[in-house]
């Protein structure tokens, strides 16, 4: 049988690389010849996870061919946010929690979608379905996916099946204070002094077309707001020149502390006023608006957006 390689989203996160690892193995006992790589480096919180549990980096890959054509996507269908090849390549699995947007295939595949807080809620079932066991090491990943993804749970993308997931992982994993863990974890990745301006409105970024327009929303997580705002204005021109390279129409950042689950948002591009009428907000003199209770990036910032980008088409 052909190797697959089995990966995410580019510029991974936790969920990213715990739901690879994870679908690789449950398809390996199906008698798959899989590998769970990444589309680029893990970040501080992945990094944490990943050394937590003594699992091993996944190697980076930017093509699958000549490698393989044969791939699974985990955590995302859309395009723009894969493998470089993607058009060349025959996928044979798809397992994911977002809209499904701009994907099509020339042969039948295996199509898992749910509207969990988590893709790695929806490999839990998988397991579950198939009675295969999860490994202690990849329960701790999948359980560090949902804490992430659903930041401790208080996301309103959360559903019950994530909540009794994660316990349920939590349990497999030898895990006994979840709360406890979850704070190390997700304060693991809020580190945002050591990374460059660039390297922040690229670490959790994904490229959008809303309305006819390209759009890119990068979330970062702190636990101080104060720690970004002191140097808004060298991430807006980062931002700025971003956008005119990659011709982005609009580049917004959405900056949440995953202590209080408060956010506020940068908006670099045109059309701002659309992004108000959005939100029903307005951006300040330095084009951030301030989003109490938003830290959903697929459910609280892309549905509004899209919809008022969809009606000024």
């Amino acid at each position: 049988m052909t190797k697959e390689l089995v990966f995410g989203h580019k510029n991974p996160d936790t969920d990213a690389i715990a739901a690879a690892i994870a679908l690789a193995y449950l398809e390996k006992q199906d008698g798959y010849d899989t590998e769970a790589v990444a589309l680029g480096p893990v970040n501080p919180e992945t990094k944490f996870v990943l050394d937590y549990f003594g699992v091993k980096v996944p190697r980076i890959v930017e093509n699958a061919e000549p490698e393989t054509d044969k791939v699974m996507l985990v955590d995302h269908n859309e395009p723009q946010q894969s493998i470089n090849d993607i058009a060349n390549l025959t996928v044979t699995h798809v397992v994911d929690h977002h809209r499904i947007n701009g994907f099509n295939t020339a042969k039948p595949l295996y199509f898992r979608a749910a509207p969990y807080g988590c893709c790695s809620t929806v490999i839990t079932q998988m397991y579950s379905e198939e009675g295969i066991d999860i490994p202690k090491e990849i329960a701790g990943l999948m359980m560090s996916a949902i804490i992430s993804d659903t930041l401790l749970l208080k996301s309103p993308t959360t559903t019950d099946v994530d909540r009794d997931a994660l316990q349920a992982l939590a349990d497999i994993a030898g895990v006994d204070n979840i709360e406890d863990y979850g704070v190390k974890m997700l304060k693991a990745g809020t580190n945002v002094d050591a990374k460059s301006d660039k390297e922040l409105i690229d670490s959790d970024a994904k490229s959008f077309t809303l309305g006819g327009k390209n759009v890119r929303i990068d979330q970062i997580n702190v636990v101080d707001l104060e720690d970004i705002n002191k140097r808004l204005a060298d991430i807006k021109t980062a931002m700025v020149e971003e956008a005119k390279a990659e011709n982005y129409d609009l580049f917004l950042v959405l900056v949440t502390n995953v202590l209080t689950s408060n956010s506020e948002m940068i908006v670099v591009g045109e059309p701002k006023a659309i992004v108000e009428t959005a939100f029903a907000n307005k951006l300040n003199d330095d084009d951030v608006m301030s989003l109490p209770g938003v830290v959903s990036r697929k459910k609280q910032v892309v549905p509004p957006l899209t919809e008022q980008l969809e009606a000024e088409k």
